[in-house]
């Protein structure tokens, strides 16, 4: 019976002691798991096509259908750089059909920016790459966004 009784107060403990000695590696997990919050029409699917690349990149994605012009505006993406959804990632601003590396490569580096910008809907980009394309890439740029409005090249696909 004394036995029975130490192995009930002994698993308790080893099994927070697995979970604590885990817990470390689980927290590296997720801060190294970027969060991504997306706005979109409630009836865009190409939008949801690129919030499911996002998360089959390893992005934890939060969508909002409630639109994205308003969106847009808080973030600071000038109108002529818009497209059919806004996300934000770690205090940057994502407008548009942006890959998940160019987004990677924009959390690495940490420019001084609001953020990138593919304007339009660029058949080919990430979201727009759907069989109904039929295999069609046109060229387009990822634009850094700068906090004065401007923009440089920041990718160019072609």
């Amino acid at each position: 019976m004394k036995n029975v009784r130490r192995a009930i107060v002994t698993m308790p403990v080893l099994a927070f002691g697995a979970f604590v000695t885990g817990l470390p590696g689980r927290l590296a997990a997720q801060r190294a798991t970027p969060s991504i919050e997306v706005w979109k029409s409630p009836s865009c699917g190409c939008c949801k096509d690129w919030a499911k690349h996002m998360q089959d990149n390893g992005f934890r994605v939060t969508v909002n259908d409630s639109g994205n012009t308003a969106m847009r505006a808080r973030a600071g993406i000038p109108g002529n750089l818009g497209s059919c959804h806004t996300a934000v990632v770690a205090g940057y601003a994502i407008e548009g059909h942006v890959p998940a590396d160019d987004i990677r490569r924009l959390l690495s580096e940490k420019p001084t920016a609001i953020g990138l910008a593919v304007p339009g809907m660029p058949i080919g980009s990430p979201g727009m790459d759907g069989p109904e394309y039929r295999g069609r890439k046109d060229a387009y740029e990822v634009l850094l966004v700068k906090r004065d409005g401007t923009t440089s090249v920041y990718r160019s696909y072609s």
